[in-house]
């Protein structure tokens, strides 16, 4: 009996090891993959959800967005495009109406650009454009147009001695003859001297913006954040031709000065003083012993003219500073009107803003180490070169 029940027994293990082996064998099969092709990763797909802005922030950026729409919307139906009638109509320049006369402010080179103008409004009329005046001397035209005062939009004109620089600049205009376009940007620079091609004389107290101004734009308005006249877009430094993130514009307040003799006379009379000179360098000031730190070193006085009949000195002896050719000798201008002239320009300018034919000014220089307060009676600058 015992020994059937240990054969029984014995029966038993090996059938429970045989199971055990079959059932490992069977997990090795499940655990290990069958061979056949590679199975590409599911990619992963990341949703992102966009941070929002504050809303002080997006309201900040509809009042900047719509204040830009606003000056569009009031400003542009005054600005024109200035044409030739043997071109077709296309726009050879830009122009803003400054009265319910009909007169017509642009660029000087605009105007003389071609012998029969016509000037085209925000309705799509062109009517024939009448030349009243021009000044190439600071770049400004005055142009008239029959229209009735109902049907014209005027723009109102700002203050350029109260820009900043910083400020927001926005330009309206024809450039490559796309009418009223709108471009934005800051005033870069105040002060501004151009030079002229056609004359020895610089066109004064320029803008310097970098809102874009191409081919076209010349004659337009620079504006400010309220809309108002800043400037006239003249001029751009580029090697292309083509915007370069410098332009220049004639500030409004010489356009005021300019604008009411071009409509009166045909044209505006230059003040004049006759010197020509170098702004003081810390090189010049080191090589040449000089008694102040900025100024203007005297160069040529023109005979005949108001320095020269006041007394002015120019320079009598030829040296080097700097690799560059120095006439010494003569007076060092540092005051015009007891305002510092730290820079030829600062003559140029005040001249330009702030006197007229006829005006006494006096002008302060060092001569010899003495400070002389100097009296020069402005005349009209010649024109001939």
């Amino acid at each position: 009996m015992r020994k059937r029940i240990g054969l029984w027994l014995l029966l038993a293990l090996m059938v429970w090891s045989g199971l055990a082996c079959n059932l490992s064998d069977l997990a090795t099969r499940l655990s290990t993959p069958t061979p056949g092709p590679a199975l590409q990763a599911t990619p992963v797909v990341v949703v992102s959800t966009p941070t929002l802005l504050p809303p002080t922030l997006t309201a900040g950026a509809d009042v900047e967005e719509l204040l830009v729409i606003n000056v569009y919307a009031r400003v542009s139906p005054a600005v024109v495009c200035v044409t030739a009638s043997e071109q077709f109509g296309s726009c050879i320049g830009s122009g803003f109406v400054v009265d319910s006369e009909g007169h017509i402010v642009t660029n000087y080179h605009v105007a003389t650009a071609a012998p029969n103008l016509l000037v085209t409004l925000a309705d799509d009329r062109t009517v024939p454009a009448e030349i009243l005046g021009t000044d190439p001397g600071s770049d400004l035209a005055v142009l008239k147009i029959d229209v009735p005062a109902e049907e014209l939009t005027v723009a109102e004109l700002g203050d350029s001695d109260a820009l900043r620089v910083g400020q927001r600049a926005i330009a309206i205009g024809n450039p490559f003859g796309l009418e009223r376009t709108i471009t934005t940007g800051i005033i870069s620079s105040l002060g501004r001297t151009l030079p002229r091609s056609d004359s020895d004389f610089q066109i004064a107290e320029v803008i310097q913006t970098d809102a874009a101004i191409n081919p076209g734009n010349s004659g337009g308005p620079l504006l400010d954040s309220l809309g108002r006249v800043i400037g006239v877009n003249t001029a751009i430094r580029s090697v292309s031709g083509v915007n370069s993130g410098i332009g220049f514009a004639i500030p409004v307040n010489i356009v005021k000065r300019v604008i009411p003799e071009l409509i009166s006379g045909g044209n505006y009379r230059h003040p004049w003083v006759g010197v020509m000179g170098s702004t003081i360098s810390p090189e010049m000031v080191e090589a040449l012993d000089l008694d102040v730190e900025t100024g203007v070193l005297v160069y040529t006085v023109e005979p005949g003219s108001p320095a020269e009949k006041a007394g002015l000195r120019g320079g009598d002896q030829e040296t080097v500073v700097g690799g560059r050719p120095v006439l010494v000798g003569g007076d060092i201008l540092v005051a015009i009107n007891e305002l510092p002239v730290r820079r030829f320009d600062d003559l140029v300018n005040y001249l330009a803003g702030y006197t007229n034919v006829g005006d006494t000014v006096t002008l302060t220089v060092i001569r010899d180490g003495e400070r002389l307060g100097l009296e020069v009676v402005l005349e009209e600058r010649p024109d001939d070169r």
